[in-house]
């Protein structure tokens, strides 16, 4: 069985102690790439936020195995920027914002970073967005310039929470096939958020469903079945 880089045993996930989802048990494999769906206020993004260590989770344990003798790092793409038009970032300074976890605070980035973090952008196919503002970038390129900013961190573990929210198909089809060109070259372990559940039949090969309170876990092929989605959503298939 393929190593595991992060287990999560009866751990209770909400807020001011009312859970959302009371008895979470997962286990995310090295390398592979996980689907998480459920409808608006299941709890996804309160998981990912929980998995992030960005709220504690009110009870059980979120347990991380050491890779190579090291602690796991963390990739982060939010559902939505939170970088106001008033800041005049460039893309290249939003990316630069991923090396500063290897940035001592009050340093400066050095060259060694800079060129990391154009590396990043023409891993996502943003390098020439480089020196335009961030807040003038289109949806399907301010996910891009998120994702390089991600991956500027060195992540063994990917996050993304709603990554295609609010971009045209188009874009939508180009950042998932970035998606899976970055974790096919690196074998890089994704956990990505989605309510698009076609879309992560083609691209993931393993499902978390968030319903109801309740945690399912499995393989495309054992949670996406018509059979399976009218068995959990209680719904007739047609």
């Amino acid at each position: 069985m393929p190593e595991s880089v992060l287990t999560l045993g009866h751990v209770a996930v909400g807020y001011a102690r009312q859970a959302i989802l009371p008895d979470v048990n997962l286990n995310f494999r090295r390398g592979s790439f996980n689907g998480l769906l459920g409808a608006n206020g299941s709890g996804k993004s309160t998981l990912i936020r929980t998995i992030l260590g960005i709220i504690p989770p009110l009870s059980g344990r979120v347990e991380f195995v050491l890779l190579d003798g090291r602690s796991v790092v963390l990739g982060y793409v939010p559902q939505r920027d939170s970088l106001d038009s008033i800041y005049l970032l460039s893309a290249f300074e939003v990316v630069l914002m991923g090396t500063c976890g290897r940035t001592r605070p009050g340093g400066r980035i050095n060259l060694a970073e800079k060129k990391w973090a154009h590396q990043c952008l023409q891993e996502t196919g943003a390098d020439q967005l480089s020196r335009k503002l961030f807040s003038q970038l289109s949806g399907g390129q301010k996910q891009r310039v998120l994702i390089a900013r991600a991956l500027a961190a060195r992540p063994d573990f990917l996050l993304l929470d709603e990554p295609t929210s609010g971009i045209d198909p188009s874009a939508r089809q180009a950042v998932m096939e970035l998606l899976l060109r970055i974790h096919t070259q690196q074998q890089l372990t994704i956990l990505m958020a989605s309510h698009d559940l076609p879309m992560v039949r083609t691209y993931v090969e393993r499902v978390i469903w968030l319903h109801q309170g309740n945690v399912l876990q499995g393989s495309v092929a054992e949670l996406l079945t018509a059979e399976k989605i009218e068995e959990i959503l209680g719904l007739e298939m047609h």
